[in-house]
């Protein structure tokens, strides 16, 4: 089954845990939101047949439409207008330019696949009224599609194979026990099964379509993912922490029942695919925070050499499907990535995109270091810091401490410009791996089961305390945000360790963990039990603890100024959540401001939904950090609801 994988990319540099030493003032310009926002995103990029066109991803209209644009430069070409829903590329058919497409219902994650025929009309290939649809790849004889569909049943994906010709599709897997399809062969003689058993660990399984065997390809409990199949189907890779911290490649004989460590890094392997023709091997590895990624000659398993972009890398590729050109995203922590093509044989390349405003100067903005500093129980944590340019021992500037989604996240080193619009107003920001954070090992991953709001909430503490200590920073003036679970981190603050943060940025952050374990979406089903047993079972005496940790029943410790900003289609963190917070935030006389933004889901896509909430999170915090502009006397009214369509 062909499959693409896709990646970011950081540079990393190692940083001294505490600095005193003087930095020059650097002038730079500072930019505006409608600046920042300016940048373009570009994601994907599926070769067209005849490989003179790319098609890909770009909010540059202001939310995610489908463009085409030429592989050796120039103009991109609308596919769809939407100014209301994110509709993301997913790939050209193999052998026309029909191309195939998703989006879901402004932020509802209810995805469906459509179809734009040669004749520019656009059809619903997944019609079924409430169920998601996600696409799993193209058969080896191009005459298919794959994809996974909880239209039978709403708590399970069943694997479907759709005929390109009308449409029509027959199920070739159906999941009834959890043991959710993750792949298959290229002569679909073997599907790949797998059973989650917590956060980490998964059973692999090997269904012989043929034979009806089911081959339990792990021998311990560990985390184990399917990646691909060699060109002849003789070899299963997949990757395993098995015996060790992080994920290495594995290769399973499917003949002789052989396994064999096929590659193994100083950090988790993260993904590995085969170019179509099983020329390449893609290798992507998490290496402390950024994507390191090898493409290996197969006959020699030796790197093949790839362009050389300086201070900036790499951070995803993909080929054709005759293997002779490639697609890369390049960049940086202080650049978004552009899209790049590179002739293997001709050593040709084109550059295709240019998304960075081009209003805004690189140098401006901040490249990432990685940092470490020792939490209250001596346990190293890693951290991602963005120092401003102006920011000297002589010229102090306040801080945010950055908590991640999750639980079980990390902060990567790309470009975010939320962040660098922070820093761009000087406001540094440390990006807080803390305990339980994906990328450092099992072992740490681990360390913040049934634990979440104790001791990685004394993490994000040490990383604040790690910040007033540097010259640079003034230490009375640092405050928290953070998305998701790190909504909940931010909130969890200001409730638990009142006196430790200034002010708290909560981004759709969860606030009743009952509340929440309790609404998961249907289609998380297979993963259900696999939440309970790192948060709690809200169904069991579990409930006391998740109770105890909700920052929600505990509102009136709150002191310390507040924005949230919630999404009314989130299916994750619902609305409710940040309702009642608000609420209960308010009746302490606490400042408080909250910005529902009625056409977004779990996170923020339209850019003028950005620009609003970025906005109004640095006005807030220019306002209660920096205190500039505070009213004179001191006055503590919050603002009412505010309700942005």
């Amino acid at each position: 089954m062909k499959t693409k994988i896709l990646g970011l990319v950081i540079i990393t540099i190692l940083f001294s845990c505490k600095k005193d030493t003087k930095r020059p003032l650097r002038k730079i310009q500072q930019y505006t939101i409608e600046q920042f926002m300016n940048n373009e995103a570009v994601g994907g990029g599926s070769f067209s047949a005849d490989k003179s066109n790319l098609l890909v991803s770009s909010n540059r209209s202001g939310i995610y439409n489908v463009y085409t644009i030429p592989t050796k430069g120039g103009e991109m070409t609308a596919i769809t207008q939407s100014d209301s829903t994110s509709i993301r590329a997913q790939s050209y058919f193999p052998n026309d330019n029909r191309m195939l497409f998703s989006a879901d219902g402004n932020g509802d994650e209810i995805n469906h696949l459509f179809v734009r025929e040669l004749d520019g009309t656009i059809k619903d290939i997944t019609p079924e009224k409430g169920a998601k649809a996600n696409f799993y790849g193209w058969s080896e004889d191009d005459k298919h599609l794959y994809f996974g569909s909880n239209k039978r049943n709403p708590r399970y994906f069943d694997a479907y194979k759709m005929s390109i010709e009308d449409y029509s599709s027959e199920m070739i897997y159906q999941d009834d026990s959890g043991l959710s399809f993750s792949g298959m062969s290229n002569d679909e003689n073997y599907f790949v099964l797998t059973k989650s058993l917590n956060t980490n660990d998964g059973d692999l399984f090997l269904y012989n379509v043929k034979t009806k065997e089911m081959i339990k390809v792990n021998d311990n409990q560990s985390a184990n993912s399917a990646q691909d199949f060699s060109k002849d189907n003789s070899i299963f890779y997949y990757t395993t922490d098995d015996g060790a911290e992080f994920s290495y490649l594995m290769s399973y004989d499917l003949a002789t029942k052989e396994k064999k460590k096929v590659i193994e890094k100083s950090w988790d392997i993260v993904g590995s695919s085969f170019t179509d023709e099983g020329s390449y091997m893609i290798v992507y590895v998490n290496e402390d925070g950024k994507n390191a990624i090898e493409v290996l000659d197969t006959k020699t398993m030796s790197p093949v050499e790839l362009p050389d972009f300086g201070k900036k890398s790499i951070t995803s590729v993909s080929f054709s499907d005759d293997e002779k050109l490639m697609r890369m995203y390049v960049g940086g922590s202080n650049t978004p990535s552009d899209l790049y093509t590179y002739n293997l044989e001709t050593k040709e390349q084109y550059k295709l995109t240019n998304v960075l405003n081009d209003a805004i100067d690189a140098e401006d903005l901040v490249t990432a270091k990685v940092i470490r500093f020792k939490s209250f129980d001596d346990t190293e944590i890693p951290a991602i810091y963005y120092l401003p340019h102006q920011a000297t021992s002589e010229n102090k500037v306040p801080a945010m401490v950055w908590v991640h989604g999750g639980p079980g996240g990390q902060t990567r080193q790309g470009f975010s410009s939320l962040i660098q619009y922070m820093v761009n107003h000087g406001y540094a920001v440390l990006a807080v791996n803390n305990r339980g954070s994906s990328g450092y090992g099992k072992t740490f991953y681990q360390m913040d089961d049934k634990n979440h709001g104790e001791k990685d909430l004394q993490d994000c503490v040490e990383g604040k305390n790690w910040l007033a200590l540097q010259a640079e920073i003034d230490g009375d003036k640092i405050g928290i945000i953070g998305g998701s679970y790190g909504g909940y981190m931010t909130m969890a603050a200001l409730t638990y360790t009142p006196e430790e943060f200034d002010v708290g940025v909560n981004l759709f952050g969860v606030t009743n963990w009952m509340r929440t374990l309790k609404s998961i979406p249907p289609y998380w089903e297979s993963f259900r039990e696999s939440l309970y047993l790192e948060l709690g079972d809200p169904y069991s005496a579990d409930s006391v603890r998740l109770k105890r940790i909700s920052p929600l029943f505990h509102t009136e410790k709150v002191t310390k100024p507040l924005i949230v900003l919630q999404g009314a289609k989130d299916p994750r963190v619902l609305q409710v959540e940040s309702d009642e917070i608000v609420a209960g935030v308010r009746n302490n006389g606490v400042p408080v401001e909250y910005v529902l933004f009625e056409d977004e889901g779990h996170g923020f896509v339209k850019k003028e939904n950005q620009i609003e909430s970025y906005s109004r999170i640095l006005k807030f915090l220019d306002k209660h950090l920096k205190k500039e502009n505070a009213p004179v006397d001191g006055a503590t009214k919050s603002t009412e609801i505010e309700s942005v369509k």
